[in-house]
C-alpha cells in the first residue's frame, strides 16, 4: 500500500510539474501587450500608435450610417454615439460655466485633449488653421481640455490658442460618456452639422486631408444637400479610401 501511495504522489506530482513547464513555455511564446501610457486623470488614455490617425481599418466601421455608431482603435464594442450632441456647460479659462448653447447655430469641431497628451498637442496648429479657414463659413472649433485649469490655462496662452476652450476634469469625462466614449482615448473629435446633429466622430490625431472632407461633408449637410445618413456613410467611404494614402 505504502508503495502504492508513494507511485500515485510520485505520478501526480510528474504531472503538475509538466503543467507548469508547459505554462512557463506558452508564456515565453506569447507576445506581451502593449500598454498605454498612463495619464494623469483617471479613466483617461492615449489610444497605441498615437503617433498616427487611426485609419478606417481601425474601425469596424468608420461611422455606421444607419445606427450613428463607431469603433475606436483597440475597442472590441462601438462606440454609442447620440444622433445630437448633448446639452453640457462646463468653466472657460476663468472658470465661468459656458453652456455648450452658447454656440448654436454653428457647426463645431469639438477637440477633447489634454496637455500631457502628445498628439493632442500636435493638433493645435491645424485646428488653429482650420478654423481661419472655415471661421467665415460658420464653422467654430472648440477645445474641450480634460485636465487640471492651471496647466491649460498656461499652456493655452504659451501656444496663443485663439478658439474657445472649455476645462474640466470629472464633468468634462461625463461630457465624452454622454457622447457615446466610455474610456476616452485622446485625442478625440466631434464634428457637428449647423443643427447640432453628431456628424462624425473621429478617435486619434486629425490631419488636414480628414478634416476638409469632413467638413466638405458637413457643408453638404448644412445646406440641405444631403440628409445625415448619407453624409456619414459619405465620410466613411471617403476616410476608407484615404486610409491608403499618407496623411498631410
Amino acid at each position: 500500500m505504502k508503495v502504492q501511495a508513494l507511485q500515485l504522489a510520485g505520478g501526480s506530482l510528474l504531472v503538475l510539474f509538466g503543467l507548469w513547464a508547459g505554462l512557463r513555455v506558452y508564456q515565453s511564446h506569447t507576445p506581451k501587450r502593449a500598454t498605454a501610457p498612463l495619464a494623469p486623470l483617471a479613466g483617461v488614455r492615449v489610444p497605441a500608435g498615437v503617433a498616427s490617425a487611426p485609419t478606417p481599418s481601425d474601425f469596424d466601421a468608420p461611422f455606421d450610417s444607419a445606427v450613428g455608431t463607431a469603433v475606436a482603435p483597440g475597442e472590441s464594442a462601438p462606440l454609442k454615439i447620440p444622433e445630437r450632441l448633448p446639452e453640457f456647460s462646463l468653466g472657460g479659462r476663468t472658470g465661468k460655466p459656458t453652456p455648450i448653447t452658447t454656440w448654436r447655430g454653428k457647426s463645431l469641431i469639438i477637440n477633447f485633449w489634454a496637455t500631457w497628451c502628445a498628439p493632442c498637442r500636435h493638433e493645435i496648429p491645424l485646428l488653429q488653421s482650420i478654423r481661419r479657414e472655415w471661421s467665415a463659413r460658420n464653422v467654430e472649433v472648440l477645445g474641450i481640455a480634460v485636465d487640471y485649469r492651471d496647466k491649460v490655462v498656461a499652456y493655452a496662452d504659451e501656444l496663443k490658442i485663439a478658439y474657445p476652450l472649455l476645462i474640466g476634469e470629472d464633468d468634462a469625462l461625463d461630457v465624452a460618456r454622454a457622447l457615446g466614449v466610455d474610456s476616452p482615448a485622446f485625442p478625440f473629435t466631434v464634428f457637428t452639422d449647423q443643427r447640432g446633429e453628431v456628424v462624425a466622430l473621429y478617435v486619434g490625431e486629425l490631419h488636414k486631408v480628414q478634416v476638409d472632407l469632413i467638413l466638405s461633408v458637413v457643408q453638404s449637410l448644412d445646406q440641405n444637400r444631403v440628409q445625415l445618413p448619407e453624409a456619414r456613410h459619405t465620410i466613411a467611404e471617403g476616410l476608407r479610401s484615404l486610409s491608403t494614402e499618407t496623411p498631410s
